[in-house]
């Protein structure tokens, strides 16, 4: 079995993605409590993390951008939009719960 070590640039660069699409997210919608916040954020950090390269490249080839933008750009592209998704999801699908009956107040 081989051993599979990402250079330590890229993981920097998943791990930056992430966070910002995490923190970009905040202006579209708001966390109603700590814990809400504290659970998306995570969530967004490790799709981000996971899903970021695979998002990349989807983002580059659907825009037409894949000869244009680094295999960097792409990641960090890709690891933002991934985080920014899961966020907004997650955020609404708390609050879609707890309207219609689902635990409140997460």
């Amino acid at each position: 079995m081989t051993d599979f070590v990402p250079e330590p640039g890229l993981t920097v660069l998943r791990v930056v993605g992430a966070v910002s699409g995490a923190a970009v997210s905040l202006v579209y919608l708001l966390p109603k409590s700590r814990r809400e916040a504290a659970t998306r954020f995570a969530t967004g950090l490790a799709c981000g993390l996971i899903f970021g390269p695979s998002a990349g490249l989807w983002i580059a080839r659907q825009a037409g951008l894949g000869d244009v933008l680094s295999p960097h750009e792409m990641l960090l592209t890709g690891s933002a939009a991934a985080s920014l998704s899961a966020w907004w999801v997650l955020g609404a699908l708390v609050r879609i719960a707890g309207r219609y009956g689902g635990p409140k107040g997460l």
